[in-house]
């Protein structure tokens, strides 16, 4: 069945599901397969719940109301650049070592205060998010954000052939996903598979004049919006405080915002170019940014007890962690404990990094400093005050044994290790 035929039954679905555990009702429901499930398996439940059609790549499975695909990963790919094409609504794509998700939600926030927007949902970045938030548009859409994610060359290539960027920006390039990209040059190039695509087909770069790599992978290009710290730029932004939360300037506004880290200040200064090159008001800018609340362990100042914590385990990578400990270091704060988790998918490059985290406390001690994981539990800390726990089990025998009161925290580490587990604890 060709793609024509196909959005046809799209257009009589209220939504678009792939998880039979929150099927809408009325929604077209796409059987996709991954390493442990079959989705096909799922499409009479799915029908039974409430899906109003399927697509399946299993004759098998095929009953009433079910359509039979040569695959159903591609179609939903197809389907919703095909759909992006009928809408023709101007899209933001963005990517980046950290903070793309704060960064995307913060764009939304801004954005929002003029037009209807469409935004990813959470993160979901990848192959099959991409796809979904396409198809989440409506003719209502005034603009679309899409996040991009990638732990391997081509991949936002690919994505941006799916969602055809008018606009693009990369939050910045770090050591993230290094097993995949295999260097930082590696990570370099990959992501800047969007300014290429954007390049190609004339298209709008957002980039802050104070990344020496965005402004080195940009030079010569045409149609590029500049912000950051320096007067004659588009959009001008300076950084007043970051003690705890990111302060900054724009256009004489004072922007106060509920964002802790002074790695913020970028991600923030993205929205505030977005918001500008869009002629959204400074007013409703600032008030965008200011009633921006972090979630979901993003960088968020939680009060626990006698406790003050600075909560950003939603993940990590060596950059992300260092800055992270960078800006723990200059914060005026007294009674400073650290709580450090692994960092994922850095391949060969795992034993140094985490070592060079290590390295980098002993040179820079805090009052308390916890390391949790297997990797962090290989690392040499003799000649510190840092204690190392293989596992999440053993420092909470710990932390029960000797109960932290009166102090200012860190948490940090990777998503799988899950660090928010800590709160329960303390």
């Amino acid at each position: 069945m060709d793609i024509e035929a196909i959005y046809s039954y799209y257009l009589k679905c209220s939504s678009v599901c792939t998880d039979t555990r929150k099927i809408q009702q009325g929604c077209l429901f796409f059987a996709l397969k991954g390493d442990n499930f079959n989705g096909n398996t799922f499409a009479h439940q799915a029908l039974e719940k409430g899906a109003k059609y399927c697509i399946i790549d299993e004759a098998d499975y095929l009953t009433d109301n079910c359509i039979l695909v040569d695959n159903v990963l591609k179609t939903l790919q197809l389907l919703a650049t095909h759909h992006r094409n009928q809408l023709i609504v101007p899209i933001i794509a963005l990517t980046g070592s950290n903070g793309k998700t704060t960064t995307k939600e913060l764009i939304n926030a801004v954005l929002s205060k003029k037009f209807n927007t469409t935004a990813t949902l959470g993160n979901l970045n990848n192959h099959i998010g991409v796809p979904l938030t396409l198809l989440s548009m409506t003719d209502k859409t005034d603009i679309a954000i899409v996040e991009m994610g990638a732990n391997h060359p081509k991949e936002i290539a690919f994505l941006c052939d799916i969602a055809q960027p008018d606009y693009g920006l990369i939050t910045n390039f770090g050591k993230a996903h290094l097993e995949g990209f295999g260097s930082v040059e590696g990570v370099i190039k990959s992501k800047s598979e969007l300014y290429d695509y954007l390049k190609k087909h004339q298209k709008t770069i957002f980039v802050n004049e104070n990344d020496e790599i965005q402004v080195k992978q940009t030079l010569h290009y045409e149609n590029i919006y500049h912000f950051g710290l320096i007067t004659s730029l588009d959009a001008m932004v300076e950084l007043i405080s970051s003690q705890p939360y990111v302060s900054l300037k724009y256009n004489n506004k004072t922007i106060n915002s509920q964002l802790t880290g002074m790695y913020n200040f970028n991600n923030i200064a993205v929205a505030i170019a977005v918001g500008s090159y869009f002629k959204v008001d400074s007013e409703d800018i600032v008030s965008a940014i200011e009633n921006y609340n972090p979630t979901n362990n993003r960088s968020q100042l939680i009060e626990k007890g006698s406790n003050s914590i600075i909560m950003d385990a939603y993940n990590a990578n060596p950059t992300s962690m260092m800055a992270a400990l960078e800006n723990f270091k200059q914060l005026h704060k007294d009674h400073k404990v650290l709580f450090l988790g692994d960092m994922f998918e850095l391949g060969a490059t795992s034993e140094i990094e985490h070592q060079q985290i290590v390295d980098y406390i002993k040179q820079n001690p805090f009052d308390e400093t916890y390391i949790i994981g297997k990797n962090f539990f290989k690392t040499d800390v003799n000649g510190s005050n840092i204690k190392k726990f293989e596992g999440f089990d053993d420092l909470k025998d710990e932390l029960q044994k000797r109960p932290i009161e009166n102090k200012f925290m860190l948490i940090k580490g990777s998503r799988g290790m899950a660090l928010e587990r800590i709160l329960q604890i303390l």
